[in-house]
C-alpha cells in the first residue's frame, strides 16, 4: 500500500510585520454584531421605559397565587381557627418540616397546641395548602424573611391571622385561591370550537332536509308563503 502524501494548506495570511498584528487585532474585535449589541443597550436605556425597582421603597405586586410564607387562616364570624388537626399537611410535606402537636379541646373538638414550620427547610411545594380540607393553611405574600441561621423556624402565633387584622383578611387569600380576573382568563379549547361547527353543520341539514319536504308538499309551501306575507303586512 502506496504511502499517502498530505500536504497541509494554510490559507491565513502571515503575520509578520505590528501592522499586520493590528490589523488582525482589529478585524477580530470589532464586528457587527458587536455594534448591533451596542446598538441594543443603548436604545433600552436612553429610550425605553426602566423595569427597575427601587427596592425597598418599591416593590412588586405579587400575584395570589404566589407562595409566599405560610399563612393560617380563622373565621372571620367566630374569630376561630379553621386547623381542625388532621394532620394532613404534615403527612404531606416532602421536606418535613411541618411538625404539629394537637389535644382534645372541653368540648370534644381536636385543637392545635404547637405548630411550627421550618422555613429554611421548606420548598414552598404548596402541598400542604393543597391537601387542607379547610383552607386552613395558604401561601401568603411575604417574601422577606432572610436569617443568619439554616434552621429558621415559624411558629403557630407567627403564622396565625390575628383578631385585629381578620377583618383584612379575604375568604380565598394566598395559593390555591382563583385570582380576581378567573373567567376573563378561561379560553376555549379545541373541543368547543369542534361542539360549535358540528352544532352549525347539524343546523345546515335540518334546514336542507326541511326545504327538501316543502319543495315535495306544494300545500306546505304555500301556507308558508301565506304566512309570510301575514307578518309582512301591516296591523289593522
Amino acid at each position: 500500500m502506496a504511502d499517502k502524501k498530505y500536504i497541509l494548506l494554510d490559507e491565513r495570511v502571515k503575520v509578520v510585520t505590528n501592522f499586520d498584528k493590528f490589523k488582525r487585532f482589529v478585524s477580530r474585535t470589532f464586528k457587527g454584531e458587536l455594534f448591533t449589541g451596542l446598538w441594543v443597550v443603548l436604545h433600552e436605556m436612553i429610550f425605553a421605559k426602566s423595569h427597575t425597582l427601587k427596592y425597598p421603597m418599591q416593590k412588586l405586586e405579587l400575584n395570589p397565587r404566589y407562595r409566599g410564607v405560610h399563612r393560617l387562616m380563622k373565621f372571620m364570624d367566630s374569630k376561630n381557627e379553621r386547623c381542625i388537626g388532621c394532620g394532613l399537611c404534615e403527612k404531606i410535606c416532602v421536606s418535613n418540616c411541618i411538625a404539629m402537636q394537637t389535644y382534645p379541646g372541653k368540648d370534644g373538638r381536636k385543637l392545635v397546641g404547637n405548630y411550627s414550620i421550618n422555613l429554611g427547610r421548606c420548598v414552598y411545594c404548596g402541598f400542604c395548602a393543597d391537601v387542607c380540607p379547610e383552607l386552613a393553611i395558604v401561601h401568603g405574600g411575604e417574601y422577606e424573611f432572610a436569617s443568619e441561621q439554616r434552621a429558621y423556624f415559624g411558629m403557630k402565633d407567627d403564622f396565625l391571622t390575628k383578631n385585629k387584622k381578620l377583618s383584612e383578611q379575604t375568604e380565598f387569600q394566598g395559593y390555591g385561591s382563583l385570582p380576581i380576573n378567573a373567567d376573563e382568563l378561561v379560553k376555549e379549547n379545541p373541543n368547543a370550537y369542534i361542539e360549535e361547527n358540528l352544532a352549525s353543520e347539524q343546523a345546515s341539514k335540518t334546514d336542507k332536509i326541511l326545504s327538501d319536504e316543502i319543495s315535495n308538499k306544494p300545500h306546505l309551501k304555500q301556507n308558508l308563503n301565506a304566512l309570510k306575507m301575514q307578518e309582512e303586512s301591516p296591523n289593522v
